[in-house]
């Protein structure tokens, strides 16, 4: 039971980091965070960005040396609906229905590479 603990927590921790490493490379790319770890319609979006007046709605995905899927293909059907539906409920609250918007997906390995997967669901 305390191993499950622990390696619930670790996973939370390398989670975070991830996510922090995935703002700093956006910032770095010309994106400007509006907001993380959004929760809403039974979803949550790591990161909610805006470039160039196109918000995106950003998924992060870590996987280690010793994973068996990639990162890309660790996204289910259900959580592409669950994050659907959190951006629905964040336009509603802070946005235009109107605005050009794009699911990004950004795949970070245990070497640190990083991937941007551009219209990662098709809105």
């Amino acid at each position: 039971r305390i191993k499950g603990r622990y390696m619930g927590r670790l996973s939370a921790q390398l989670g975070r980091q991830a996510e922090d490493r995935a703002a700093a490379f956006l910032q770095a790319q010309g994106y400007e965070i509006l907001q993380r770890n959004f929760r809403g319609g039974r979803g949550e979006i790591d990161i909610i960005c805006r470039k160039g007046g196109v918000i995106y709605f950003v998924e992060v995905k870590y996987r280690g040396a010793d994973s068996w899927v990639a990162p890309a293909e660790a996204v289910s059907a259900d959580k592409r609906r669950r994050l659907y539906q959190a951006a629905q409920v964040w336009l509603k609250k802070h946005a235009s229905m109107d605005c050009a918007c794009s699911f990004l997906l950004l795949t970070i390995s245990a070497t640190g590479t990083m991937d941007l997967i551009e219209d990662f669901l098709h809105w």
